[in-house]
């Protein structure tokens, strides 16, 4: 039989990582993504896709962007969104993380969006619940909705995401993001870098299937795409650097690093940022040249998408 265009839609449960999911069900959520951009510059930005449903955001870790960005994608498409004040939470009195779960589901949502600081924590709990589970970062493990807009980011300031060449640098060890863009960016043919200090990369990176440097000069020679990662101190247990000032002058982006990159590389950072730690403020600030505040706006977009594409089922007349 044909293939069909049904065929190669994103048809996942829960949308836990990118790992796994298949170039197809990646351009899906793009393409799905891309049409609410515009919608988003409009005065009046409000799909009922949504109407008569419960979206959940359950942050057991602090966020601005991405609940922020959650909370507006549910309430642009008529959800009922609720956020769950997690420090306050049963879980400070000794709940635990599958009680909350089935206690939850007790209230029949349609959606929970979940951030939690260990990694499986995520796909833990939609293991015990009825409804879609969206992972909004577990650990050091994922962030599948970071990673999808980082990519349309790129994908509508390139054209393209096959043939470009990434590199990725920082603080890759401690990265959900990092993971989840290598992920992504390698599925969708793009050339993957990372550059970091041995002591900021996993073990065993050789297998990521990417190429390391260890002299940011070099990673990103020729670059098309500079990501810069935040140096995650509170996951760090330990001295990893020897001091934030040797950290910039040896991996923060500066004009004359990224001079190495192709003239046109953009400059990426998913936030928030340490300015004149990973990114000299000049370079963030500059438009031609910085695709950071792309990132932010175009995060409601994916999560719209997100969002539609996990409750598809529900407005087709599925189980």
């Amino acid at each position: 039989m044909p293939v069909t265009a049904a065929d190669l839609r994103f048809t996942g449960r829960h949308l836990l990582g990118i790992e796994g999911l298949q170039p197809w069900a990646i351009q899906d959520l793009l393409d799905t993504a891309d049409g609410y951009v515009e919608l988003n510059r409009q005065p009046d930005k409000k799909r009922p896709l949504m109407k008569g449903l419960t979206h959940i955001n359950l942050f057991f870790e602090p966020s601005t962007r991405t609940q922020t960005s959650f909370e507006l994608a549910g309430k642009r498409l008529s959800a009922d969104v609720v956020n769950m004040a997690m420090r306050s939470s049963a879980m400070k009195k000794g709940e635990t993380l599958i009680d909350t779960a089935v206690t939850l589901n007790a209230m029949h949502p349609d959606v929970l969006v979940v951030r939690h600081e260990q990694s499986g924590a995520v796909a833990l709990l939609a293991r015990h619940v009825n409804c879609a589970v969206i992972n909004a970062g577990d650990g050091a493990h994922e962030h599948p909705t970071q990673a999808l807009l980082d990519a349309l980011t790129i994908r509508r300031r390139k054209g393209r995401l096959a043939g470009l060449t990434v590199a990725i640098c920082g603080d890759i060890l401690h990265s959900r993001v990092a993971r989840s863009n290598l992920l992504l960016l390698s599925a969708m043919g793009a050339r993957v870098r990372l550059v970091a200090p041995p002591t900021l990369l996993p073990t065993a990176v050789e297998s990521y299937g990417c190429e390391v440097f260890f002299d940011m000069a070099r990673g990103l020679e020729g670059c098309d795409i500079v990501m810069m990662l935040r140096l995650q101190h509170e996951r760090m247990e330990g001295s990893y650097l020897p001091s934030v000032r040797e950290y910039f002058a040896l991996y923060g982006l500066t004009g004359d690093k990224l001079a190495r990159a192709a003239p046109d590389a953009l400059v990426m950072h998913p936030g928030p940022m340490n300015r004149g730690v990973e990114i000299d403020g000049t370079l963030a600030d500059d438009i031609e040249r910085s695709a950071i505040l792309d990132q932010v706006e175009l995060g409601v977009a994916v999560r719209m998408a997100v969002l539609e594409v996990l409750t598809r089922h529900l407005r087709e007349g599925g189980a």
